[in-house]
């Protein structure tokens, strides 16, 4: 039997080295858990809770979004996030053990 050679630009297993790297951080972790448990939260609470100057939270904010783990929604002057869980659970689910293990 020969054995492929994976074919590193493969966009699907980009995309989920981009899910493991924003997953990677113990902040975007720590956000994703604040957006999991308490639903919609607004820019300004996030900053607070985590102790952040907004530039360092757009920071893993971007990262989060960027992947599709939140959503952002503009209310007034404010942005608010949202945890998406579907995304999330795709990581957690077994869509990834069949990447590597198809029957």
């Amino acid at each position: 039997m020969m054995i492929k050679q994976p074919d590193v630009y493969d966009t699907t297993l980009l995309d989920y080295e981009k899910k493991f790297k924003a997953l990677s951080d113990h902040k975007r972790l720590y956000i994703l858990r604040i957006l999991a448990t308490e639903g919609k939260t607004c820019v300004c609470d996030l900053s607070e809770l985590l102790a952040l100057p907004q530039s360092k939270l757009s920071y893993h904010l971007k990262i989060l979004l960027d992947v599709n783990f939140i959503s952002v929604k503009k209310e007034g002057k404010w942005n608010y996030y949202s945890a998406n869980p579907n995304e999330i659970k795709k990581i957690l689910s077994s869509d990834l053990c069949c990447l590597f293990y198809p029957e």
